[in-house]
């Protein structure tokens, strides 16, 4: 089941997916306090998700620079929640 939606994810326009991601990450930032909060857990629950799936095949540079978006995602939210 993972594997075939890799495989889905992988075969989407990584334009279309930026964007989307781009429209989520402000919304999480514009929604006020805990509203926001969850959306950007949700948002890093999947990337974490997406990231561990992946962690074999990902360059160690890009590994750092995705664990550290997850964690600025986390700080935000806890920032937003508090």
């Amino acid at each position: 089941m993972t594997e075939r939606v890799l495989i889905r994810l992988a075969r989407l326009n990584r334009t279309a997916v930026f964007l989307l991601g781009a429209a989520v990450v402000f919304a999480g930032f514009w929604l006020p306090g805990i509203v926001g909060a969850a959306v950007l857990v949700v948002l890093a629950a999947a990337l974490g998700w997406v990231l561990s799936r992946t962690w074999g095949i990902t360059p160690t540079p890009l590994r750092t620079v995705r664990v550290v978006i997850l964690l600025l995602l986390l700080g935000v939210a806890l920032f937003k929640a508090s």
